[in-house]
């Protein structure tokens, strides 16, 4: 029980930290219905019924001289979100090498009569966060063009998503480019194909009964093209929730179109693991940073440990 207090008020005080939080809109977001459902969840924790999507910030302390940025999506099939130890946890490590993070609350298709489309309204808040954040660089202090993205889970599904239609827009960007300069899956979902799909992010996010056309619009791994940026994918074998055929269905599409990719695979971890799997001393982000640092296609990022 001490453990719970203590992991509580940690993940409070975290959220404490960001510096600001921005709303995604200037009043409702777009592809809102009228709807009588409140965002409920605990604070530092967790967020549901979302309606009123955000962007929260975190500042490092030290910059990194290359002032990159990530915006990152907390995951929870497409239901709830794990805004703790998959969103504001992770921002405080990035802090930790420099780097600024945008955690993003998004809107939740599971209550589909709050949205017209509602399989749209997750893309186009993470479109609009990218927007928001590269033409804010300047007030932020970070390089536009050094602007990663991460997401867990439903998360990675929504990153995915993002990284493979960011020339598909469905808000409007003025010209700007809302794609990712670099991309970090944990354990996604990326297929809606029913053979190897998270069941509850497919029903939540398409519906009950979705058509072969609308699973395949959503399947990720089936819209890699050469302009995909480069992806860090890791995952766990033991995954009872998400098959690990999702990372490797992406991974393989990825490599198809060369575009630079590593996939990390842990034995042990089962799902949900966010920052730090607990069967292993190996640490994703020192691997991530290790591929940042070596991949010849981002050596403008030399990310070191502080």
């Amino acid at each position: 029980m001490k453990k719970i207090v203590l992991l509580l008020c940690l993940l409070s005080s975290t959220l404490t930290q960001a510096q600001e939080i921005w709303p995604l809109y200037p009043g409702a977001a777009p592809g809102n219905n009228p709807c009588d459902i409140q965002e409920t969840g605990q604070l530092g924790l967790t967020a549901a019924n979302v309606t009123t999507p955000t962007l929260a910030i975190f500042k490092p302390a030290k910059q990194d001289k290359f002032k990159g940025a990530v915006l990152i999506i907390p995951g929870g099939g497409y239901q709830h979100l794990a805004m703790g130890h998959e969103g504001y946890a992770v921002a405080k490590a990035f802090n930790d090498l420099g780097i600024t993070a945008f955690v993003l609350k998004y809107r939740l298709p599971n209550n589909s009569s709050c949205f017209d489309k509602k399989e749209l309204v997750p893309l186009m808040d993470a479109q609009r966060a990218m927007l928001i954040i590269r033409n804010n660089a300047k007030k932020t202090n970070i390089n536009p063009r050094n602007i990663g993205i991460l997401g867990f889970s439903a998360g990675g599904h929504l990153a995915a998503t993002l990284i493979t239609k960011f020339d598909q827009q469905v808000i409007k960007s003025n010209g700007t480019s809302l794609r990712p300069d670099w991309a970090v899956l944990g354990y996604p979902v990326i297929s809606m194909q029913d053979s190897i799909t998270h069941a509850g992010s497919k029903k939540n996010l398409l519906g009950e009964h979705p058509d072969q056309k609308l699973a395949d619009l959503y399947s990720a791994d089936l819209h890699v093209t050469k302009k995909t940026p480069p992806c860090f994918i890791f995952h766990a074998q033991d995954d009872k929730v998400v098959p690990i055929k999702n990372s490797i269905a992406f991974y393989d599409a990825l490599r198809s179109k060369q575009v630079a990719a590593e996939l990390h695979i842990f034995q042990n971890g089962g799902h949900g693991f966010g920052l730090n799997n607990p069967t292993t001393k190996e640490s994703w982000l020192e691997e991530l940073t290790s591929w940042l640092n070596s991949n010849h296609q981002l050596n403008y990022l030399t990310l070191t440990k502080r």
